[in-house]
């Protein structure tokens, strides 16, 4: 059986392109549960894999897309039936092994999550790893003891996926939430999904520098690294949490041992792509009870297989704003 995808190649000047083609079902790589995809996410990994960024990618031809969504139509594993609903994301799918940019894909059944209760595939994408990844960051700042009472929690890279969705799901918990961006123009936006201030990253990064800056947030969920990550750290109050999940802007971090010894600051780090499957698979579980369709309805876009190669370029130059998801079937 054929089915198509956007086969992404490098060629001997080293230029990488992607076109969409009709492939032959045996060219799929091994494993044990095949799934007919319905839905992918386009993440900054993604981008940065369609345009040969990083070098993420070592064997081509290659099917990119980190997470997807959909129907089981093959299974050598007694956890799956043919008609199940699943989701995968992470596992290097999508780097390593043939991701999500196709109708069809096969894979290791240990990387399957069975679809939330309260999820449709379309909804599991539009969280998808990013999703996933606010979701894990949210968990840890609960268990690490993050105050409601004693500031806002402040989320950076607020107008990307993860930045969007994390800032929903602390609203509808309770927090108050400080969303920093370096586009003004997503300000009302961001209030629109439950932030109570927006905050200009320019702004933000023009104070003076100093070691220990004024108290401001309980915590943060940080998108970015780099030198912002540094200066979320001088502002956070005592024993207060900071997630890091992003390193966009670099991944060095400059910044002294006072937030760490003088405010008992907490630094985390959030990596989902081999997160163990039990905080995974409860992440999701929370993800489907948390859900609300219309908190996301003006920040999703959805494209096909051709609108990806120009949709990576955005993604990579900061110009998408929430989710964009790819349409399968």
């Amino acid at each position: 059986m054929s089915f198509r995808a956007l086969l992404t190649d490098k060629h001997a000047d080293g230029k990488v392109t992607s076109a969409v083609q009709e492939l032959d079902e045996a060219r799929l790589p091994k494993g044990n549960v095949t799934v007919d995809i319905e839905w992918a996410g386009l993440n900054y990994k993604d981008g940065m894999v369609l345009t040969g960024a990083g070098n993420m990618v070592r064997d081509y031809p290659h099917v990119a897309g980190i997470d997807f969504s959909g129907t089981v139509s093959a299974s050598d594993d007694w956890r799956y039936h043919k008609g199940d609903k699943v989701l995968l994301t992470g596992w290097r799918v999508g780097e390593t092994q043939w991701g999500g940019y196709a109708e069809k894909a096969r894979v290791n059944g240990d990387w399957l999550v069975p679809m939330p209760k309260g999820l449709s595939p379309r909804d599991a994408m539009v969280l998808g790893t990013a999703g996933l990844t606010a979701m894990l960051a949210i968990d840890r700042l609960e268990a690490a003891g993050v105050s409601k009472t004693i500031g806002p929690i402040l989320v950076t890279g607020a107008a990307g996926g993860v930045g969007t969705i994390a800032i929903s799901l602390l609203a509808k918990l309770g927090y108050e939430v400080a969303a920093l961006s370096g586009r003004p123009q997503h300000a009302e936006a961001l209030k629109a999904l439950g932030a109570t201030t927006a905050v200009d990253r320019q702004d933000f990064i023009s104070g003076p520098d100093k070691p220990l800056e004024a108290a401001r947030w309980a915590g943060a969920i940080d998108n970015v690294g780099g030198p912002l990550l540094g200066k979320v750290l001088k502002q956070v109050h005592y024993d207060g949490v900071v997630a890091s999940i992003g390193m966009a802007g670099g991944t060095d971090l400059p910044t002294t041992v006072l937030p760490f010894i003088l405010r008992g600051v907490t630094l985390i780090g959030i990596d989902s792509v081999m997160r163990p499957m039990e905080p995974r698979v409860a992440a999701w579980k929370r993800l489907g009870e948390l859900f609300d369709a219309k908190a996301y309805a003006g920040l999703v876009e959805e494209i096909g297989l051709e609108g990806l190669p120009e949709a990576g370029g955005r993604i990579l130059a900061g110009e998408v704003k929430g989710r964009v998801l790819v349409k399968l079937r």
